[in-house]
């Protein structure tokens, strides 16, 4: 089968895909909006798992497992809400392997991206998304967010 590493998400994976999303959102977010008290006080694994464990958001979740959860996406009707790879694993296409599902089994086709994220824009534009004219701020910043749809 094409996609035998993925599968849903369940409660026991909830705690390893927090940290997967923390270390990444300090690595790529952090310099960009140098806020200590989000990225370093609020932002714990432990309060992520338990926003994660919820049966709605894990219902759309699903992860990279070959042995070891390797990364996660979220995926909500035909937009991609998130998608994480382990950092020291990222250029592995774990991360490909996830978009692309998400496109061939839940028809996704459309995301919204950090305007500064210029690494995850081109990892999405050579996967067919490219940057339409809408953006909205991210919440509580003046750091704007763009929508990517596929082509």
């Amino acid at each position: 089968m094409k996609y035998d590493n993925i599968r849903q998400a369940a409660k026991k994976d909830v705690f390893r895909i927090a940290e997967i999303e923390v270390f990444n959102y300090r690595l790529n977010f952090y310099p960009i909006f140098k806020n200590d008290e989000f990225y370093f006080e609020e932002l714990q694994v432990n309060s992520e798992a338990e926003k994660l464990a919820d049966e709605e958001i894990l219902q759309h979740t699903y992860v990279y497992d070959d042995g070891a959860v390797k990364g996660f996406i979220i995926i909500d009707g035909k937009e991609v809400w998130k998608l994480f790879v382990e950092p020291a694993l990222q250029g592995q296409s774990i991360g490909a392997e996830l978009l692309e599902y998400a496109i061939e089994e839940h028809g996704a086709e459309a995301l919204w991206v950090l305007e500064k994220n210029t690494r995850a824009k081109r990892f999405y534009e050579a996967h067919g998304f490219i940057a339409t004219d809408e953006k909205i701020y991210e919440d509580g910043t003046t750091e704007y967010l763009v929508r990517m749809k596929r082509r």
